[in-house]
């Protein structure tokens, strides 16, 4: 199983005054800390070795989570240091952790998903990168995904068209060269980068039809918690 990178970096401002002291992968959700649902959810799909791209408030993460051994996983921390560096610059300084391939996603989602079914269709397709997607017609956000018969034709976070019915689901799959050509302390998003890879053809799609979870908003917050609640009265 590849290793897996999860962006928790954010200053959170959505869900202030919450983070105002801690960051958001420590709110609480459902009695624990949200970072805790995630490592043993990751640990549940086969992952063993994840890094941690941390920024505001990282001390307190890598505090809580140590070595990751008790959740059954390698835990590595890469943190951005006196500036933020956006999610791309994050990811491109975690790469001498990562390999030449893995997993990305971000500190506030949870993702009823198969790692391995992704990891497969990664390795199928052939392409140096892969965007989960779930068609979404604006329903939880805005749609920002034009993808068709199985091929994702364009990403596009910042510009959408209106033709745009699916939205990124949150989990990707990356090779390590798509970073490599940024360098190394720069501040970027990783939108960026995935927006260039769909328009030269080099992003591949996977189909999701099941909604993801967030903590990033308080209404969003909410209806994890009552997800991860009924999960446990199962």
């Amino acid at each position: 199983m590849l290793p897996v990178a999860i962006l928790a970096g954010g200053l959170a401002k959505r869900l202030r005054p919450i983070t105002e002291t801690i960051p958001k992968a420590l709110v609480d959700v459902a009695g624990r800390p949200f970072i805790e649902w995630q490592l043993d959810y990751l640990h549940q799909q086969g992952v063993r070795h994840v890094v941690l791209c941390l920024g505001y408030l990282g001390e307190q993460i890598e505090e809580l989570i140590g070595d990751g051994r008790r959740f059954g996983l390698r835990v590595d921390y890469s943190h951005d240091g006196d500036r933020l560096l956006g999610t791309g610059g994050a990811l491109r300084k975690a790469l001498p952790m990562l390999g030449d391939a893995f997993f990305v996603f971000y500190g506030d989602s949870y993702l009823p998903i198969g790692f391995v079914d992704v990891e497969a269709c990664f390795r199928a397709q052939g392409q140096p990168a892969l965007m989960t997607v779930l068609k979404n017609g604006d329903r939880w956000d805005r749609s920002n995904v034009l993808f068709n018969e199985g091929r994702l034709i364009e990403y596009n976070k910042h510009a959408p068209s209106g033709d745009m019915a699916y939205i990124d689901y949150g989990l990707g799959v990356l090779s390590d060269d798509v970073l490599l050509g940024y360098p190394e302390g720069q501040a970027f998003d990783l939108a960026e980068v995935y927006h260039r890879l769909s328009l030269d053809g080099r992003l591949a799609g996977y189909e999701v039809f099941e909604r993801f979870y967030e903590i990033g908003s308080h209404e969003g917050l909410k209806e994890t918690e009552e997800y991860l609640i009924r999960g446990i009265e199962k």
